[in-house]
């Protein structure tokens, strides 16, 4: 008897995925247009007062504003249905999304921090830190209700990009309060050092924010698996079924963007017809796609007669490798 393999999938663009789709763009359109218009205010009021943070934080933001349309487009294209050239979807766009977005945070904290290191020495002007003052508390402020704004689509829409999109804006928050806590004290001291000085310490908060989405992306383009919860979540709901198979075996994970790819082996009993395994695939996915978001399901059948048991563990076709640790 040969083995089976039965394929089942969450539908391709049922209502919640479309709703889903709606709002990563609305999400990712609102980054871009405050990116925008902060970018013209910090950029005006730094180059005419002269203020090295103030440039420095036009300069963050024009670095998230080129993120926020990665953005924007990376869920576009995410949100394409797989085709002949991409069977498993397009979810990876917003990693690779996210991983340009981190390496473009450290370019924009090198370029911060050489302007910083050539500020020091020179004698800025003071008198009209005040209005570098009022463009940094605005900035702090818009930024953290969109980064709030992102990070709830992002979570609830399990978008790479979003979050992404929203730890830039969550950095360029405590940026942009640093910066406004370095012009205070530039205006209430007169030390003009105290501006690059402030820049510094904005470049080394980026750099950290690039570090940490970096991780996040690159780990959907190599394939890690998912977080454990996610794996006993999964692990439990393929076990509620247990009294309609035998064993489950060989599980992996991986996601894709918003997608969660799951796949499994099933020992069956001999005598279960071909018609009782597909719908019990059936129910197993609707379950796993009920726990897991963007579950796309692929269980492959092994008919009793061609598994040894030993001490519980199934051992199936030769062609498979078994992991015991992975049941």
């Amino acid at each position: 008897m040969s083995n089976l393999t039965i394929e089942t999938t969450s539908p391709a663009l049922h209502p919640s995925v479309e709703e889903n789709n709606v709002r990563r763009k609305r999400a990712a359109r609102a980054s871009v247009i405050s990116n925008t218009c902060l970018i013209a205010a910090k950029l005006g009021v730094g180059l005419s007062i002269g203020s090295v943070s103030v440039i420095s934080e036009a300069i963050h933001s024009s670095v998230d504003l080129i993120a926020a349309l990665m953005a924007l487009i990376a869920v576009r294209a995410a949100a394409r249905p797989a085709d002949r050239s991409h069977p498993y979807g397009h979810g990876k766009f917003e990693n690779l999304s996210g991983t340009a977005e981190s390496l473009l945070i450290f370019v924009g904290a090198g370029v911060i921090i050489y302007e910083a290191l050539h500020k020091f020495g020179e004698h800025g002007e003071t008198s009209g830190v005040i209005w570098g003052i009022a463009v940094m508390g605005l900035s702090a402020v818009v930024n953290f209700f969109v980064s709030r704004y992102l990070f709830k689509v992002g979570r609830e829409t399990d978008s790479v990009a979003l979050l992404a999109d929203g730890a830039h804006l969550q950095t360029d928050v405590l940026t942009s309060g640093g910066v406004f806590v370095g012009l205070t004290l530039v205006w209430l001291t007169g030390i003009p050092w105290l501006d690059p000085l402030t820049a510094l310490v904005v470049a080394l908060l980026i750099i950290k924010s690039g570090w940490d989405i970096l991780l996040q992306s690159v780990g959907g383009l190599v394939d890690a698996s998912l977080p454990s919860g996610e794996e006993d979540l999964i692990k439990q709901t393929i076990e509620n079924y247990s009294d309609r198979y035998l064993n489950y075996h060989e599980l992996r994970t991986r996601q894709s963007g918003p997608e969660r790819h799951i796949d499994f082996h099933l020992v069956m009993p001999n005598e279960l017809t071909v018609e009782a395994a597909h719908q019990l695939c059936n129910n197993l996915e609707e379950a796993l796609d009920r726990v897991v978001n963007g579950a796309i399901v692929q269980i492959h059948i092994e008919p009793q007669s061609v598994c040894t048991e030993i001490d519980g563990v199934y051992r199936c076709s030769p062609a498979h490798t078994h992991h015991p640790e992975m049941a």
